[in-house]
């Protein structure tokens, strides 16, 4: 048997499920029971059955998903994979940015610690962070953070002031605009997507704007045409299999790697391998403090509750 039937096999026997992120390697993705962004997959995470939760993703991604389910094993094939958006929010200095601010609603992205999340009010993602910030009181000013940059995006969406937390994704900043525009300029039938965490050049040339299910469900509007998508490389596999008639090119990044498109260090620890070896061994696990887990749990309560 190889890896991935192996894989497939354990599931069945462990009553696990797999969770993986858009930007996972397109063999993860294959035998992922779920595939999606951070609302999707924490909405999967919420109402799973299962003994055994797999997130095959980043850090933050699987102390939401422990956050979520106390009570049951999650696994996260690579320790190491964290998150250079989470990891610009270290939890002492945002403490005393919040006791700087006592007036302010706390509302956080998904993607940072579950410190954060516990220092949080709400918990937001880019699918929903504007319907979350419509319904909070307009008399009380927001503090937002992590992302700066999607930060700068729903100020210009909801027209309420946010106090921004400086924190960006290298990823989604890693975008050069002069070979976007000299692949557009090869490409002028093409429409540009992009992610709300990128830079506001990159966001004001965009023929849509919108998270990584968004990028999707607006390519299946246009199942035959051709996009230039600014995101992390990894959402292509799940995209092309969703419009196979669609081109799809990724956008250029400022590195010389060997794609010319922007990739996560981070999600890509996680591989096949690694992911049959956690599910076989049952580690490595998320393990977090209880106390830990029911404040950060309030704010994530919040955020799906308002977006059922």
């Amino acid at each position: 048997m190889d890896l991935q039937d192996k894989i497939i096999r354990l599931k069945k026997e462990k009553n696990a499920v797999i969770l993986a992120h858009y930007y996972q390697r397109p063999e993860i993705q294959e035998v992922a029971d779920h595939i999606g962004d951070s609302l999707g997959l924490s909405q999967r995470a919420a109402d799973t059955h299962s003994d055994i939760i797999v997130f095959a993703g980043v850090h933050f991604m699987a102390e939401t998903a422990k956050i979520l389910n106390p009570e049951k094993k999650v696994l996260l094939p690579d320790l190491t994979a964290g998150c250079s958006l989470a990891d610009s929010c270290p939890p002492g200095a945002f403490r005393d940015f919040i006791h700087s601010h006592p007036d302010h609603i706390v509302l956080t992205y998904i993607n940072c610690s579950a410190e954060i999340k516990a220092m949080s009010d709400y918990v937001c993602t880019s699918s929903n962070a504007e319907k979350i910030i419509k319904s909070l009181p307009p008399d009380r000013p927001i503090l937002f953070a992590p992302d700066k940059n999607l930060g700068k995006y729903l100020i210009q969406q909801t027209g309420r002031e946010l106090l921004l937390w400086d924190g960006s994704c290298v990823v989604h900043e890693a975008f050069s605009m002069d070979k976007l525009f000299d692949l557009y300029r090869k490409h002028p039938d093409a429409q540009i997507m992009a992610h709300p965490e990128s830079e506001s050049h990159i966001l004001k040339i965009a023929h849509y704007i919108g998270s990584t299910a968004g990028m999707i469900a607006h390519a299946k509007k246009f199942p035959k045409d051709k996009f230039i998508v600014a995101t992390e490389a990894g959402i292509l596999h799940e995209m092309q299999k969703e419009v196979p008639g669609a081109q799809l090119i990724p956008a250029p990044s400022h590195e010389d790697n060997t794609c010319g498109c922007s990739e996560c260090a981070f999600m890509k620890a996680n591989t096949l391998e690694k992911l049959y070896h956690c599910l076989y061994h049952e580690t490595p696990h998320i393990d977090l403090p209880k106390t830990l887990m029911q404040k950060a749990s309030i704010p994530i309560e919040r955020m799906l509750e308002l977006s059922r």
